[in-house]
């Protein structure tokens, strides 16, 4: 296969509809694509490892509205700076209302909902949240470009003193997402302001957050290069780069520090000295969006995906009629919370089962003998037999190796 064919095989928008993950309609629009079951299933998979990462490291979950009244936008900058990326507002009686283009606003108005002390901080609000930005037709593609995302972003209100270990264990906490998802990024970014209108005028504050990002930097010892005019609007950030097969670099991962939102939303703490100070916001996304997240997850593993991820994790195969175990093995391997299936004789011949569920990590093959002895042959999808066990063993296996999440498919 030449290296056009290659990549043509690679792209996610051919595996994703090939696989049943996800596709789209006219009729919903363009940049709009739904999820079908086996796609749902990565999606909220990794919603949930995502949600439970965070908790771990010591995050609050909340909600918020995908709407909010145009004026939001304008104490945020956004609909100065923004605007040709923002969907126009729609009239609610007095009211101007848009479909937000960013969750920290609503973030920095749940900071100051009410009263907050030093002794709260770090606070740490972290949601899943969905949001809209008006991408013209040309540019949009699959899941990589949408006009609907769901962004896994987390604010952190801080003192001056804590942001740039923040930020940090946000670089962390991406890097260790990475080595469970079996992806890797090519270079960490320093994003910075570049010529023109597009940005906040306000060099000191630019100075003080661009310096704070390269001790972030070379704290954790990473490596990075500077790119002037991909900055975001109110501020640098560390943008972590991932590939495609193709070789064409897009951002993933990002970590920013901000001063311009807690001034223009007047956020406070009060300090030790009974003073009120102002916090500093540290805007950090571990996966970036879910869509672009997962067009990633399905080129770089051509849809085999790791066990944990898998929308089937184990395929039981009797080799025949007679078998009667089969369907018990996989109601036990659902009551341990492992996504199963059967694959019975009806399906066509073993062999072609077999390749069929090429993609599943796990196929247990029950033949005469194994059923006589409660056994299941195993066949891993990398082409190793770790030859037959008992089902109960199996399961135990299978069940650790998923809950471990992580690549490997045995121990």
């Amino acid at each position: 296969m030449n290296g056009k064919a290659d990549e043509k095989a690679m792209d996610h928008r051919r595996l994703g509809r090939a696989l049943g993950l996800f596709d789209t309609d006219p009729l919903m629009g363009a940049g709009l694509p739904y999820w079908l079951p086996d796609g749902a299933v990565v999606r909220h998979t990794l919603e949930e490892y995502i949600r439970d990462a965070e908790r771990r490291a010591g995050y609050r979950h909340v909600y918020s509205p995908a709407l909010g009244k145009r004026e939001l936008y304008e104490i945020s900058g956004h609909w100065d700076h923004y605007r040709d990326d923002m969907y126009p507002p729609m009239r609610l009686g007095a009211e101007e209302v848009v479909l937000r283009p960013s969750l920290c606003p609503h973030h920095a108005l749940i900071y100051r909902s009410r009263s907050r002390s030093y002794r709260e901080l770090p606070l740490r609000l972290a949601e899943l949240g969905a949001m809209h930005r008006a991408e013209l037709s040309g540019v949009l593609g699959g899941l990589t470009r949408v006009r609907a995302i769901h962004l896994n972003d987390a604010h952190v209100f801080c003192t001056l003193d804590q942001a740039v270990a923040e930020a940090r264990a946000a670089l962390e906490l991406i890097a260790r997402a990475y080595a469970d998802l079996g992806i890797e990024a090519v270079r960490h970014r320093l994003s910075l302001p570049g010529a023109g209108g597009k940005y906040v005028a306000d060099p000191e504050l630019w100075r003080r957050a661009t310096g704070l990002l390269r001790e972030v930097l070379a704290e954790a010892g990473v490596a990075y290069e500077e790119a002037e005019g991909e900055a975001a609007f109110y501020g640098p950030k560390i943008d972590v780069q991932i590939a495609d097969p193709a070789g064409r670099e897009s951002t993933l991962s990002t970590v920013q520090i901000d001063f311009h939102q807690p001034a223009r939303f007047d956020l406070h703490y009060v300090g030790a000295d009974g003073a009120k100070h102002r916090p500093v916001m540290v805007h950090r996304s571990v996966i970036g969006s879910v869509e672009r997240a997962v067009a990633h997850l399905v080129e770089v593993h051509a849809g085999a995906f790791p066990a944990w991820l898998a929308p089937v994790q184990l395929v039981v195969l009797p080799v025949a009629e007679e078998q009667a175990e089969p369907a018990a093995l996989v109601r036990e391997a659902l009551a341990l919370g492992l996504r199963a299936e059967l694959a019975g004789p009806g399906e066509g011949t073993l062999g072609a089962r077999i390749r069929a569920a090429r993609l599943v990590p796990y196929q247990a093959v029950i033949g005469a003998r194994e059923a006589g002895a409660g056994l299941a042959a195993v066949r891993l999808r990398d082409g190793r037999r770790p030859g037959a066990l008992p089902v109960g063993d199996l399961l135990r296996r299978v069940a650790g190796r998923v809950a471990a999440r992580g690549t490997a498919l045995w121990d």
